[in-house]
């Protein structure tokens, strides 16, 4: 299950970057966001009880749910931006640093830190400097750095997210209404932003449409393939094997678009990947 959810969402972290240049940023993450509402919401009307049971929650829990759910999507349209400047080789690695403002959020809270993981922390920290130093003959130089700096924004708002998920809403509300309640935030935010741009509304062309619902179909594979494993298995395992999407969203990137690093750029992505890989499996 941990592979699977790498292997969807590397796909989607691919399709991501098609489809924001595609069709704009904000109506590729608005799709996604819609398309993903409805299904979640087709799931608790099939299975009404998993919404009884989460209204049961606190208020306090569904505003931080609400909290998380807003840093989640201002992380996709980050995520979205990053791709649409970027390479796919330097964004998605540097996106899995997420677990590093994870870690520290635990460690603010409270929870122990030990120095095998401030090490992972200044590994990832190193990483991402190797990465920004670079010669893109084929992106202009402010592009590549503008897209470095929206694919860290994404890690601290995802990193932020995931911290208070796993801590306060996650037990409590379940990881379905958690997410039907990310995507009817993300709807609610982004329609507001998609009704300012002419023919925002309008659906994309066919051949769009198949890269959007697929990039929305993908992530929510990817969650429950992730939920599912966690849930039969080893959280740590799972997340470890799951951290793997950076990685093939860079391998696909060089495959159908031949986004080739220099040595440094490359130094810094396998740092940023083994840093944050270490940080999962330590959790």
């Amino acid at each position: 299950m941990g592979l699977m959810a790498a292997l969807l969402w590397g796909g989607t972290d691919f399709l991501v970057g098609l489809n924001a240049r595609a069709v704009g940023v904000k109506r590729a993450v608005y799709f996604g966001q819609a398309l993903g509402f409805l299904i979640m919401t087709l799931l608790l009307i099939i299975f009404p009880a998993v919404l009884l049971k989460s209204l049961a929650a606190p208020a306090s829990v569904w505003l931080l749910g609400l909290i998380a759910a807003l840093f989640t999507v201002s992380g996709a349209l980050a995520l979205s931006k990053a791709f649409a400047l970027g390479k796919a080789a330097i964004v998605a690695p540097l996106v899995t640093s997420y677990g590093v403002v994870t870690t520290l959020l635990s460690w603010a809270s409270g929870e122990q830190i030990s120095l095998i993981q401030l090490g992972c922390i200044a590994l990832c920290i190193i990483g991402v400097i190797l990465s920004s130093i670079h010669k893109d003959n084929g992106v202009p130089h402010n592009h590549s750095n503008h897209a470095i700096a929206y694919a860290l924004l994404a890690a601290v708002l995802y990193g932020s997210s995931f911290w208070l998920q796993g801590r306060y809403t996650l037990p409590t509300l379940g990881p379905v209404t958690m997410l039907w309640l990310g995507y009817l935030v993300g709807v609610c935010v982004l329609v507001l932003m998609v009704m300012k741009i002419k023919d925002g509304l309008k659906i994309p062309p066919l051949k769009n449409c198949a890269t959007l619902t697929g990039a929305s179909l993908m992530n929510l594979g990817g969650f429950s393939a992730f939920s599912w494993g966690a849930m039969a298995g080893s959280v740590s395992v799972v997340t470890v094997i799951s951290t793997l999407s950076g990685g093939i969203a860079a391998i696909l990137g060089f495959v159908f678009f031949k986004e080739r690093l220099s040595k440094v750029q490359f130094a810094g992505v396998i740092l940023v990947l083994i840093a944050a890989t270490a940080l999962h499996l330590m959790k």
